[in-house]
């Protein structure tokens, strides 16, 4: 990866968080930002791109940090095969805390653990197929890295957001952010010039 590849890879994740997180905002603040007239909408669209644009920023700190965090862990645990089963488990526990610790803090008397249950289970999807993809593009041994790319770290980088339990701001801050990472994931293979079975050219 050269510093070409790498400035790519900035920019267009920044593009793609961007839209993508102010194309949600405009969603869900559609009648809110209409009532100003034209001026208000533009006002609100440029500060949507631009809120949008910080939380990609930290997608992609969150993106390198794993790139670092998985070369510790491979030297650490010695093969890739037991590096993995690390990350299952760590896989599964923040699932349990994402649905539990949640519950525990948000829950009215009306609402019950299943309430809680829906978006950890929608987002595990989300990961396996991506996961999925990066591992028939590459190779098989991709499949658990992805998963816990997209999923775990997804979570600990929308975890100020989980804190403050605004259905808007869960949306808005999400949606850049598992956009930009399933970019950056998807994207490191073809710009480190991998071919299908994993093996640099």
């Amino acid at each position: 990866m050269n510093s070409r590849k790498v400035v790519y890879l900035f920019f267009t994740t920044l593009l793609v968080g961007s839209i993508s997180g102010a194309i949600v905002g405009l969603i869900i603040d559609w009648s809110v930002l209409i009532e100003g007239g034209l001026v208000n909408l533009l006002v609100g669209v440029i500060w949507l791109l631009g809120i949008s644009a910080a939380f990609s920023l930290i997608s992609q700190m969150g993106f390198f940090a794993y790139l670092t965090i998985h070369r510790f862990g491979l030297g650490l645990f010695k093969t890739v095969k037991l590096w993995n089963r690390v990350q299952v488990v760590l896989i599964a526990f923040v699932f349990f805390d994402l649905i539990y610790f949640r519950y525990i803090a948000f829950a009215t008397e009306n609402e019950t653990i299943f309430h809680y249950m829906l978006m950890p289970v929608l987002l595990l999807m989300y990961g396996l197929i991506v996961a999925y993809i990066k591992s028939k593009e590459t190779n098989r041994t991709a499949f658990i890295p992805a998963l816990f790319f997209i999923y775990v770290v997804t979570i600990i980088e929308w975890v100020p957001a989980l804190t403050v339990n605004d259905p808007k701001w869960l949306w808005i801050y999400l949606t850049p952010l598992l956009v930009g990472n399933t970019w950056q994931i998807l994207m490191l293979h073809r710009l480190t010039a991998e071919d299908p079975k994993g093996r640099s050219k």
